[in-house]
């Protein structure tokens, strides 16, 4: 399994923590700690007769995300990384967060036209690689805006969310992070390189 604080794998050994009985079935509690990070994780288990067991974490709550880029400026990530804090307990609050985040984005650095967020996705689609445009686009089919205009226009707000919509927008976050942010970083590094072994050359630099 993959360590769901630290993201590292490891052979889980899962062990008892106890067990208990009520009207809803059997709840099991088992534990196993992180050779790597060594934090304990927690797992809840409901067994229900007839009707097979349902299995969820209880510490953390949900699993980490992998951290930001450092290129990745707080203007964004506070957004982002609220979002991912708030995934397991709300995720109407992570989709909110991870909209208006997607929008401040749109605006500062692609510089679209104020608009609703629905417009301001279709603007940007163009200036984006096909992939990644698609992945954008797809916000606004996964968050069925049609039928929840609010989504589009207060960005911000708590609404209802579709089942894997607050997850999507984090990902769409992360690919657009690096595409704005952490691409531009690393080309820029490999051409001051080069310059420079140009320059060792006695050549001029790269224009």
């Amino acid at each position: 399994m993959k360590c769901p604080h630290c993201l590292v794998a490891f052979h889980d050994e899962w062990e008892l923590l106890g067990s208990e009985d009520d009207r809803d079935g059997r709840w099991i509690v088992w534990h196993t700690k992180c050779p790597t990070c060594k934090r304990i994780v927690m797992k809840l288990v409901q067994k229900r007769e007839h009707k097979g067991s349902v299995e969820s974490l209880i510490r953390p709550k949900a699993p980490a995300r992998a951290p930001l880029p450092p290129e990745v400026s707080d203007e964004y990530a506070a957004d982002y990384r609220e979002a991912c804090l708030v995934l397991a307990d709300s995720p109407k609050a992570s989709a909110a967060l991870s909209r208006r985040c997607l929008q401040n984005l749109l605006r500062e650095h692609f510089e679209v036209k104020h608009g609703n967020l629905f417009d301001e996705i279709e603007e940007v689609l163009p200036k984006l690689p096909p992939q990644l445009a698609e992945a954008v686009d797809a916000i606004r089919n996964v968050g069925n805006f049609g039928a929840h205009p609010m989504k589009s226009t207060h960005s911000g707000e708590i609404l209802d969310v579709e089942p894997g919509e607050a997850e999507w927008s984090l990902d769409v976050l992360e690919g657009l992070f690096d595409f704005c942010f952490v691409q531009p970083a690393v080309l820029k590094k490999k051409r001051a390189a080069l310059d420079e072994k140009l320059k060792e050359a006695g050549k001029p630099p790269m224009k």
